[in-house]
């Protein structure tokens, strides 16, 4: 029987097979879409975003591009830089 388990490396998920992708990986890049999507829907640029929530644009990349996950704390300051309730930014992905 073979274990997995997630190393987190430079704040990226790393499974210790990476042959296989772990359910974190598939809810990281499902967030990450559902952030760039409700960007882009305000027509709003990373750096913008960045500007307005107070986080780096390379911290916004690596969230939308699904190799990190978003702090509690960044999560707040991204809602409200995109209007929405924190709930909303994650609206649809459990499904």
């Amino acid at each position: 029987m073979k274990y997995y388990f997630m190393v987190l490396l430079d704040h990226i998920p790393y499974s210790k097979d990476m042959s296989r992708p772990t359910t974190e990986d598939h809810y990281l890049k499902a967030f990450g879409r559902r952030l760039a999507a409700l960007r882009e829907a305000r027509g709003i640029s990373q750096e913008k975003l960045s500007a307005l929530a107070g986080i780096s644009r390379e911290t916004i990349s690596h969230i939308e591009n699904g190799r990190q996950w978003a702090r509690l704390s960044m999560l707040h300051r991204l809602a409200k830089a995109l209007g929405v309730s924190t709930k909303e930014l994650f609206d649809g992905l459990g499904q």
